[in-house]
């Protein structure tokens, strides 16, 4: 087992743990790091020996910028520390309630492309050991970016192709129709950037960190339980500035200053989002478990023990 993964074993047993683990491990300064000291950090922990405390900042920048299976050093713009910074824009700006369809398509584009290239970044990657990519799969992904985009637009399109003058549709396509949309297409953007893991299974281990096999039913588990956070994620994103800021319009300050509304809508949305990122990305423990009975008949036999392992992704 990968030692970025037994540390997460060790180290978050509980959602709280893994919240404050999370909360060090976004900190935005840590891209300034070079990749020759995310290397010299991987090696650190590659050793036996036992960590100091003054070890513990190489340690976070292990965890942060190296894979889990394969430990390659990942791309800056999709490591965890990036996600805040690069995401957080798109979405505040996929949330405004766009005058135009072309302004509102270009930004969920953004968000549903940015979304897409973050989780196959962040996926288990044992999978590809067995088989590479296929561009057919490459080409599912394309297609589910564009429907996602279009789809998360639809409130807007049909607000404009309709002409709806209505300020009660106009509030459910623009305040509430949102929620469950962002919700579902980012569990979709998920599932399929992913859906590869449930077709070729990923590696699980036994309770001694030993691989004991490629497991489909380990994958499905994996790429559900990322999909889920994601979609608690963008749904909270979505739901609470636009729920506040409906709550805030009925009161008599907001309506003697209506002008407050904007700036309300999107510093909320950056402070939902900021803290819901630690908070979603710790919902489900990145060193999943997954029960000896639920794996394929094949992989019971070999198995000691009544729980094995695997690496869930982000």
């Amino acid at each position: 087992m990968d030692p970025d993964l037994l540390l997460w074993r060790t180290r978050s047993p509980s959602f709280f743990s893994r919240a404050r683990m999370w909360l060090n491990l976004l900190d935005p300064s840590l891209l300034l790091a070079s990749d020759a000291e995310i290397v010299k950090a991987r090696a650190l922990l590659s050793g036996e020996e036992k960590l100091h405390e003054e070890e513990e900042a190489a340690v976070t920048l292990c965890l942060s910028s190296v894979h889990a299976d394969c430990g390659d050093v990942l791309p800056l713009v999709f490591r965890a520390p990036a996600f805040l910074p690069i995401a957080g824009p798109m979405v505040v700006a996929a949330l405004l309630p766009h005058r135009s369809v072309k302004a509102a398509l270009f930004w969920q584009f953004l968000l549903q492309s940015y979304n897409a290239g973050f989780s196959h970044a962040n996926r288990n990657s044992s999978a590809e050991q067995v088989r590479r990519t296929s561009p057919n799969h490459l080409l599912l992904i394309t297609g589910t970016v564009s429907y996602a985009a279009v789809a998360a637009a639809f409130p807007q399109i049909l607000l404009n192709r309709l002409g709806i003058r209505s300020l009660a549709v106009q509030t459910v396509c623009r305040s509430v129709l949102p929620i469950p949309l962002s919700a579902a297409l980012a569990f979709l953007n998920v599932f399929t950037v992913r859906s590869e893991e449930m077709e070729t299974g990923i590696r699980v281990f036994d309770s001694r960190g030993n691989p004991v096999g490629m497991s489909k039913a380990a994958g499905k588990k994996a790429v559900k339980e990322t999909a889920l956070s994601r979609a608690a994620l963008l749904g909270t994103a979505a739901a609470v500035p636009n729920l506040l800021l409906l709550f805030l319009q009925r009161t008599a300050f907001f309506q003697r200053n209506p002008m407050l509304a904007a700036p309300c809508r999107h510093v909320s949305a950056v402070l939902v989002f900021g803290l819901m990122i630690p908070a979603s990305f710790s919902l489900f423990p990145q060193l999943g478990t997954i029960k000896r009975e639920n794996l394929e008949a094949e992989l019971q036999a070999g198995v000691i023990g009544t729980e094995l392992f695997y690496h869930r992704g982000l």
